[in-house]
């Protein structure tokens, strides 16, 4: 059963536009699903969660109110994490290139992007210091052709072994490019 994410790829697709009175078209949208990896690990951090929770309850039946406070807020936190981890990734919009990243997110408007195309070279695996030979979508930005940085990686938690998958968020990411950029 497909999860009904907010893709950008619906408006490549020949079939119809949406026909939603509310579907906006300045949000931003995710050219791919996220991958079976990273809503794995976003659904064990979410019972990591539901643990500690747990114990913030018999915390406070059993002990102190402020002892269940802190607990409850280091649930809170890691539910807020294993929610970024679940945001992270690239998103597009009429108003650019958006790389959201756990701590960072960055933004580039199409005017100041040159262009974005796939390459082979090493990737990082899983964003770890390990690199393995793989493609990379990059972005060249258009004042300095020689900094390409990588949006999409065949390594990372959404493409890890479905090289499918990325071939056609790639596709879609350069098709979005193709038409801001000119």
């Amino acid at each position: 059963m497909p999860l009904p994410f907010l893709t950008a790829d619906r408006t490549f697709e020949a079939a119809s536009e949406s026909a939603l009175p509310y579907d906006d078209r300045d949000r931003w949208r995710r050219p791919y699903r996220p991958g079976p990896w990273r809503v794995g690990v976003a659904a064990l951090v979410l019972m990591v969660a539901s643990f500690v929770l747990f114990a913030a309850v018999l915390i406070a039946l059993t002990g102190s109110a402020s002892s269940a406070v802190v607990v409850l807020g280091i649930a809170l936190v890691v539910i807020a994490g294993a929610l970024r981890l679940l945001r992270m990734g690239v998103w597009v919009s009429p108003r650019g290139v958006r790389q959201v990243g756990f701590l960072m997110t960055r933004t580039v408007p199409w005017a100041r992007l040159g262009s974005v195309r796939t390459v082979q070279q090493p990737v990082r695996w899983l964003g770890l210091p390990r690199t393995v030979q793989g493609q990379a979508l990059v972005r060249v930005p258009a004042e300095r052709p020689g900094d390409a940085v990588p949006l999409l990686t065949t390594a990372s938690l959404d493409f890890l072994n479905r090289p499918a998958a990325f071939d056609r968020a790639a596709d879609v990411l350069e098709a979005w490019a193709a038409e801001r950029c000119r």
